[in-house]
């Protein structure tokens, strides 16, 4: 299935998430710089990209559930795309909560708004991946004839392979 919020015929959601994703990420990484330099104004700077990440990602998921619910139900797409977005949401709540505890004084954030991004960061990892496989596994969002049903990326099995327990839709 093809994405069903499209800017100049590209899908809106893939567009969207780079910019959450290296804006929180590259947030991190900062509070690693400053972490080991000791200096704080990296915390400062940090929590602006926390800030801007968080928006992004909010934006992004508008049109991630739009997709979502255009996924035909009762699929392993459906499902990993369900795992997807909550992990998403769960990523940026992490995120809203390092930036609130921040938010009083950034240069002197308190170590949980540290552990509360480092964790989110780690999870986007996971949920990053099962974007990829909705993606490049499945072809959600980027092929008409996308096979919702394909196994894992993992499985070393085929993408098409589910095939032979159903028809696939006419090109």
């Amino acid at each position: 299935m093809e994405s069903k919020a499209k800017l100049f015929g590209h899908p809106i959601h893939p567009m969207l998430i780079v910019f959450p994703l290296g804006l929180l990420a590259t947030a991190v990484a900062f509070d690693i710089v400053g972490l080991v330099g000791g200096d704080s104004e990296w915390f400062r700077i940090s929590f602006w990209m926390i800030a801007a990440g968080i928006i992004g990602g909010l934006l992004a998921a508008v049109f991630g559930l739009i997709d979502w619910l255009a996924v035909p139900s009762g699929t392993r797409a459906q499902r990993i795309g369900l795992w997807h977005g909550v992990g998403n949401v769960v990523v940026v709540l992490l995120f809203i909560v390092s930036w609130f505890l921040r938010r009083p004084a950034p240069e002197t954030a308190p170590t949980v708004a540290f552990v509360c991004s480092f964790v989110a960061v780690a999870l986007a990892l996971l949920t990053s991946w099962l974007g990829g496989e909705l993606t490049f596994r499945l072809g959600i969002g980027v092929d008409k004839d996308a096979n919702a049903d394909a196994p894992s990326s993992l499985s070393g099995r085929p993408a098409r392979e589910a095939e032979a327990r159903g028809p696939r839709l006419a090109a």
